[in-house]
């Protein structure tokens, strides 16, 4: 009779060494061709551009897989913590219409996601009961890690309804009403951001969220039981060591529901007291904020909530109450600092305060710059920040510069790379040695030469895709991020309406050209960035079609903005634009790819500006504007627009000029609303700012018509921006959030031993 496998036999039968083969070009034909044939049923006579695309990600595929499943035993075996006409029109993006050769199915570790129902209180604990189910199928994606044989997962959910499709209601005429329900469960992951301005986009924006955390924890937790690769049956079965093992990080309060759900698992399923249930839910969580803006805090209603999680509710009122003695006992008598803290916030429509409850709920909290997180302490979290102040850090964001540099612009890697080496890669700081290249003449000519070469790229790609032709040796002033006031585009428009007026009022004035391009997105149902969008189209329409101007100014709005764009758009980049209001971005990390790309910022200190600024030097940076200190100020005795409409004439046109329809001659109104929020409601103080932005302007032109002193500037700027790579900031997640040292070790390929 054969003895029991052991573990180590069980990883032996699913050995993954010999399944990627060598990585060279005849091997790599040999299994392109393979997959061609055997996996897409095609030849090179019928092979369409998608099928050789496929067949090609099939083989890299190939590749990945032997080093993914050896990191997953990698990982089991050594047990580390798991770390978890001008206006935009919306279309729906199919983008899974053809499949994603990069994703696998897991169906067998489908999970189901309750909604709804009612809680019972028994003798054996609370019960949710009579809920309605919804499927939660993973996808797995492989992130590959760099030149280090590493393969970590991404596990994504697709909502899927329940197979108990009913014959029943079928054969009395209820088909429709039963696909009806069918859909409304897989709604769930179907739209992405959807409109949250009524009821039904509020709804399903919180199903979404639960739907996620929900799945996502029954997943840890199955595999924190589990203990070894490949094994299914639960292994541990106390929950001392979880947050050891496990990391949740709440990115945002949208997965702010985990830390409830967390709680209603370990008390209701694995029957822990309350005590010890909230000890590891805390240790094991962190929260990261990510904005100021009272706005974009979540404050879900609690009678949506009470429909939807009922139990979760319940949880959430304990936690409330718990919480709430603790603040009572360390300031005792102070009931505005109870009321200012409480998660639930009464008014005319209860609610619950999703970053309170992240902020209880967890045991690290951080802003993502170090300006932004002194802010959290001093404003908005001050109360909490006195009641622990152990807890708020900071972590900078950061980039991977192997994709925002290597990838996207090999050129300027490469003449990098000639003067350094290629270790910088994986180790930014490494570019401070180019600051014994700032004099080097054959330097500045390289860095120069490759800006160039970019925008000719770029200028050929606009011409093809947006039919418009651009002047190659104009600066490239970009700004491109998410539509929204306190970004201000609208102080970029009024830039480029001053420009526009300078030309027309002096047409025989030399100017220095400039291509300036506007890009992002705007929320569905945000009606004032759609507006925005609509400005800087129309502007464009009458400076792109003046014969006057000539191409010595162009505006481009570039629509559809994404990551494939980005990668075109940021090597090509003369000026980066970052002009928010001091005190509400709270980082960037667009600025950061800029900066790694060979462009200069002109921006306030907001954010990461504030240390990019530091590392280059102020003097290497176009800093304009009111600092934080400048705002609270102009807070305390009041902003009023009407003072610098008055006082600056160039100004006082530009407003006249959108309110008389100069720029929408067959609608005159349209930008009403623009020029009311502009004259009374503006909460980002545009301006106030207008002055000193223009006349920083005017110090980027001087600069650009003497090549060398700017290319010198730009090649500081590269050399000092090693601190924002991301490798930077997860190592700091690692060791001072989440426990873990970061280590560099390369693991074996697959056909070599462990």
């Amino acid at each position: 009779m054969s003895r029991p496998l052991s573990d180590q036999d069980k990883r032996k039968q699913i050995s993954v060494r010999g399944l990627a083969g060598v990585e060279n070009v005849t091997e790599l034909k040999k299994n392109f061709n393979r997959h061609l044939h055997f996996t897409l049923v095609k030849d090179r006579n019928v092979a369409t551009p998608r099928d050789y695309y496929f067949a090609l990600a099939h083989t890299v595929r190939d590749h990945l897989v032997g080093r993914w499943i050896r990191t997953q035993q990698h990982y089991y075996e050594k047990d580390p913590k798991k770390i978890c006409g001008g206006w935009q029109m919306e279309e729906a993006d199919d983008w899974l219409r053809y499949g994603n050769p990069w994703e696998k199915a897991r169906p067998e570790f489908t999970l189901p996601v309750h909604f709804y129902g009612r809680v019972e209180h028994t003798s054996q604990g609370a019960k949710w009961v009579d809920t309605q189910v919804v499927l939660a199928m993973p996808y797995d994606t492989p992130v590959p890690g760099y030149r280090n044989n590493i393969v970590n997962t991404m596990r994504l959910w697709s909502a899927k309804a329940p197979n108990d499709f009913n014959l029943k209601d079928f054969n009395v005429g209820g088909y429709i009403q039963a696909v009806l329900d069918r859909n409304l469960a897989e709604n769930i992951s179907r739209v992405l951001y959807p409109n949250d301005n009524f009821f039904e986009g509020k709804e399903l924006r919180l199903k979404q969220e639960y739907f996620v955390v929900a799945a996502t924890l029954q997943d840890i937790i199955r595999r924190f039981k589990s203990s070894k690769f490949g094994c299914c049956d639960p292994v541990r079965t106390s929950f001392d060591a979880f947050p050891d093992k496990v990391a949740i990080q709440l990115n945002d309060t949208h997965p702010s529901l985990a830390i409830p759900e967390l709680m209603r698992i370990l008390v209701d399923l694995e029957r822990l007291e309350w005590d010890k249930a909230w000890d590891v839910t805390v240790r094991t969580c962190a929260y990261t904020n990510h904005t100021v803006l009272p706005e974009a805090l979540e404050r879900w209603p609690v009678h949506l909530i009470e429909t939807l999680l009922p139990r979760h509710l319940q949880i959430i009122y304990e936690i409330n109450q718990r919480f709430l003695n603790r603040v009572a006992a360390a300031f005792p008598g102070d009931v505005d600092r109870l009321r200012r803290m409480s998660l639930v916030e009464e008014g005319a429509v209860k609610r619950i305060n999703m970053a309170h409850l992240c902020i209880a709920g967890s045991h690290a909290v951080n802003g993502v710059a170090r300006i932004h997180s002194d802010i959290l302490k001093k404003t908005i979290f001050r109360d909490f920040y006195e009641l622990e102040p152990h807890k708020f850090q900071n972590k900078t964001n950061g980039i991977t510069p192997r994709r925002w540099l290597v990838l996207c612009n090999p050129g300027l890697a490469e003449v990098i790379a000639e003067r350094i080496g290629e270790d910088y890669i994986s180790d930014l700081d490494q570019l401070r040695k180019l600051l014994s290249f700032v004099d080097d003449e054959a330097f500045i000519r390289d860095v120069a030469k490759v800006k160039q070469e970019n925008k000719l790229k770029f200028a050929a790609y606009l011409e093809k895709e947006y039919k418009v032709h651009i002047n190659p040796n104009s600066l490239f002033d970009i700004q491109v991020k998410r539509i929204h006031e306190y970004k201000r585009q609208l102080l970029n428009c009024l830039h480029i309406i001053t420009l526009y007026n300078r030309i027309k009022q002096d047409p025989n004035r030399f100017v220095v050209p400039r291509t300036v391009m506007i890009g992002g997105k705007a929320a569905p149902g945000y009606h004032m960035a759609k507006m925005i969008i609509k400005l800087i189209t129309a502007i464009g329409d009458v400076v792109n079609h003046d014969p006057v101007v000539g191409d010595r100014l162009r505006v481009i709005f570039l629509e559809n903005y994404r990551v494939s764009l980005a990668e075109k758009v940021i090597p090509a980049a003369d000026l980066s634009e970052q002009i928010s209001t001091a005190g509400t971005e709270a980082s960037g990390t667009g600025n950061m790819k800029f900066m790694l790309n060979g462009a200069l910022t002109i921006g306030t200190m907001d954010g990461a500006n504030v240390e990019m600024a530091e590392e280059a030097g102020e003097e290497n940076f176009f800093i304009f504007g009111m600092r934080v200190e400048d705002v609270e100020k102009l807070d305390q005795r009041g902003y009023n627009a009407q003072e610098y409409y008055d006082r600056i004439p160039e100004l006082r046109q530009i407003i006249e000029q959108l309110s008389s329809g100069f720029f929408s001659p067959k609608q005159p109104d349209l930008f009403k609303d623009i020029v009311n929020m502009l004259m009374h409601h503006d909460r980002f103080k545009v301006f106030a700012d207008y002055e000193d932005y223009i006349k920083c302007q005017e110090k980027v032109s001087a600069l650009y018509k003497n090549p060398r002193e700017w290319t010198r500037m730009v090649i500081r700027n590269i050399a000092t921006s090693g601190k924002f790579s991301s490798d930077r900031t997860i190592a700091q997640y690692a060791r001072e959030i989440w426990g873990v040292e970061p280590s560099r070790k390369c693991l074996p390929t697959p056909d070599k031993s462990i």
